[in-house]
């Protein structure tokens, strides 16, 4: 029982938790199972009840509509999702609300983009929300707005959305639902003999490395929820994937006794909001190669990038926005909000800080990211 010990401590201390529910523990071919929204509701209105706290990250949306608009298969083309979408959600809610209207909970529609939450302000003024909505006792119910969002603004898939909101809301515990019961050594679908894992204490690459893909009506594999859950790691956040397709699923989830799922712990050096936003929410708009004395210095000694340490400027982008470093051998090691376009460090990479001035005819700051905007990953 390797969970017990951590996961009795965890929940001891869980007033607000996010949990995320995806496509394949909501759908059939047939579009939405209402015993699956019915057993789902009954759990969440259980933890309501019981004084805590809930977010839910739903998707289903799509599914939801292209029953309704009698499609076959998965929309192509991102117009056929919108419209997918647009219908699909409008009926998503309705079962929502219907289902916890039974159980005495009143809630919220939270629709967001990944351009909500990439300004800072906005980003803000979404926690705000979702923060007043909490203490008012409703339930805030969170979906991509996928019938505005265009490739550019995408989240990608619910389960990096879930870790952002379980970020923005400050909860204490993510728990994402899937249609597989945890994280296993081998692929279940394939491996007959593939072994659950119940505790995760540490993210590596061989970790992050693992994990098959999607099923058929989600876009969300194993490789995403294990993202996600790094992502709530570094904010201090522990998650349980799960199998959310029984009955009983969140009562085992919050029973301290059961083992449940996977448990990923939270790493011990947290990440500050802010630099949380900056690594995990921003979309990174180019990459700088960063020579071995600059990552050294960043790395172990907490210092800022000057243009001396740049190799190499990848892509293109305007000052004050978020790029990659990425170390001699490739690997992505920080991320961090520039003082200089890409255009202007072309000219500097490499020069001493007394020489911007002269090669620019100006100079914004010293440093190219300073160490307040950067942060380790």
């Amino acid at each position: 029982m390797v969970q017990r010990p951590h996961k009795t401590r965890i929940l001891s201390r869980t007033r607000r938790v996010v949990v995320k529910v995806g496509s394949g523990t909501l759908s059939s071919t047939d579009g939405i199972r209402r015993e699956s929204v019915a057993h789902l509701v009954r759990g969440l209105g259980t933890l309501h009840a019981a004084g805590r706290e809930v977010v839910l990250v739903t998707s289903g949306a799509v599914a939801a509509g292209m029953n309704r608009l009698g499609m076959k298969e998965w929309p192509k083309t991102i117009p056929a999702k919108q419209a997918a979408a647009a219908v699909g959600q409008i009926a998503l809610m309705a079962l929502y609300e219907e289902y916890f209207s039974t159980q005495g909970v009143h809630v919220a529609q939270v629709l967001l983009t990944h351009d909500d939450l990439a300004h800072r302000r906005r980003y803000l003024n979404a926690k705000h929300t979702i923060g007043t909505l909490l203490e008012a006792g409703v339930l805030p119910i969170v979906n991509e707005n996928d019938t505005v969002a265009v490739e550019e603004i995408q989240f990608g898939d619910n389960d990096n959305l879930s870790a952002l909101v379980a970020v923005l809301a400050e909860a204490d515990l993510l728990v994402i639902l899937s249609d597989v019961a945890g994280l296993y050594d081998q692929d279940p679908r394939v491996h007959a003999g593939a072994r659950l894992i119940p505790l995760v204490e540490r993210f590596d690459e061989a970790l992050l490395s693992s994990g098959g893909g999607a099923g058929p009506l989600g876009q969300g594999g194993m490789a995403s929820k294990l993202q996600a859950a790094r992502k709530a790691a570094f904010s201090g956040i522990p998650t349980i994937i799960a199998d959310g397709r029984g009955e009983e699923t969140l009562a085992s989830v919050f029973d301290p006794t059961a083992e449940s799922g996977t448990l990923f712990l939270p790493v011990a050096d947290r990440l500050a909001s802010r630099k949380h936003w900056i690594a995990y929410t921003l979309k990174p708009a180019g990459q700088l190669v960063v020579d071995a004395g600059a990552c050294a210095a960043i790395r172990e000694r907490g210092r800022s990038l000057l243009p001396a340490g740049v190799r190499a400027v990848r892509g293109t982008f305007d000052e004050g926005e978020c790029v990659t470093c990425l170390d001699d051998s490739g690997h992505e090691f920080a991320r961090g909000l520039v003082n200089y376009s890409a255009a202007a460090l072309e000219h500097i990479k490499g020069a001493r800080t007394s020489q911007i001035e002269h090669i620019l005819g100006y100079k914004v700051s010293d440093e190219v990211i300073h160490r307040d905007d950067l942060a380790l990953l």
